[in-house]
């Protein structure tokens, strides 16, 4: 029995993440719709956009009656706000497979469960609790909130437990609340702290999954961070036996929340074995790569497995780079001069830090894609 294939795609935020979603689903005939707080986002500058709060009723109830189906380009939405609108409107993925992925807790306690490795860890509410997760857990480690954090954002490395006092005040007494993300008290506007991991290599896996449970995996990719944000990606990253492990704990997972469309887990390279990280329910930075390198991008099949089409081919069309642009958008003259090089603006203004476009290398050997990206390196200041 065929399923029938929607044609009226919202999307809740209009990031970045939205503005690729849309201009990837226009080829198939599938008209997006955002809602975002702001009308100048990169999403609102290639699709129409409802203006209002991400949570706002009216304005969700606005956007399921325009659409067939809603996801969303940020996790950080709170599940309760959606799961209304269920009964209208399919949401992909589902408001309980963002509430999983809203809490940092709850992740590792889905993926301990799934017997997928992670680092040892605690749930801190207060000064003493830190106190007695650093002896229980050990240092270096990482404090960071249980919720809304994001490249690199509410994270304090703990080298000594001498450092607990100083870490707790400047993250734990000013822990972000949750912002209408579900209840609060102990335990909801929290922190947790875990073993810092002495990683080899960081890497993630990318999958689509459709509503009938059928699923595609990209190649592993090899990230490089910095302050907690993604500078540059190479794939594929090629090991056999990661990426088998990395499917089978890609798959649990997907299996575990009845997940449908595109979902990623970063891993870290721990003595040759995978610990997982994190988990993110939307598309991610790390795939921006297939937009050029692969027969089908993780963008295209997000909108596929959403919308009720058949997932399209990750076949990889070469080895691979992308380069994030952050604070400032380089030389563009400059870089398009590289063989392969596609270059991404986002249209969004300059700031420090901020995630403003990218660019992808494609080449058919890996000493050439290296080669390029030297090159483009030199071209790129990250503010």
């Amino acid at each position: 029995m065929s399923v029938r294939a929607f044609n009226r795609l919202g999307i809740v935020g209009a990031g970045q993440l939205g503005r690729m979603m849309a201009l990837a689903a226009y080829p198939l005939g599938i008209r997006t719709l955002f809602l975002d707080r702001a009308d100048d986002t990169p999403g609102a500058q290639v699709a129409p956009s409802l203006v209002g709060g991400l949570e706002d009723p009216q304005r969700l109830a606005e956007l399921a009656a325009r659409s067939d189906v809603i996801t969303f380009d940020w996790e950080n939405i709170a599940a309760p706000a959606l799961a209304p609108l269920a009964a209208r409107v399919a949401i992909r993925p589902s408001a309980a497979a963002l509430a999983l992925a809203q809490d940092r807790i709850e992740e590792k306690a889905l993926f301990s469960r799934l017997k997928i490795p992670v680092a040892a860890h605690a749930a801190v509410d207060s000064s003493k609790d830190l106190e007695r997760a650093i002896r229980r857990v050990g240092v270096p480690g990482v404090l960071k909130t249980r919720r809304l954090g994001y490249d690199g954002k509410g994270q304090v490395l703990i080298r000594r437990a001498a450092d607990c006092a100083a870490a707790w005040d400047r993250l734990g007494a000013n822990a972000p609340g949750l912002n209408g993300l579900g209840p609060t008290g102990p335990g909801q506007n929290g922190l947790i702290y875990e073993r810092f991991q002495r990683f080899s290599r960081e890497i993630s896996l990318i999958g689509a999954r459709d509503a009938a449970g059928r699923t595609v995996f990209y190649p592993l990719c090899a990230n490089t961070h910095a302050g907690g944000v993604l500078r540059y990606t190479s794939a594929p990253y090629n090991h056999a036996r990661l990426a088998r492990e990395a499917r089978a704990h890609l798959t649990k997972v997907m299996q575990a929340v009845d997940y449908c469309g595109v979902l990623t887990i970063e891993f870290f390279v721990v003595a040759g074995r995978l610990v997982a990280n994190e988990m993110a329910p939307r598309v991610h930075n790390s795939g921006h790569w297939t937009i050029e390198g692969c027969a089908t991008s993780q963008f295209e099949n997000h909108v596929r497995a959403v919308c009720n089409l058949p997932l399209g081919s990750t076949r990889p069309l070469g080895h691979a780079a992308m380069i994030n642009f952050l604070g400032t958008l380089p030389p563009r003259d400059r870089l398009l001069k590289i063989e392969g090089l596609a270059y991404h603006d986002y249209g969004k203004s300059a700031r420090p830090g901020r995630k403003v476009g990218h660019c992808t290398i494609v080449a058919e050997r890996t000493a050439d894609r290296s080669r390029r990206m030297a090159d483009a390196l030199k071209l790129i200041r990250w503010t």
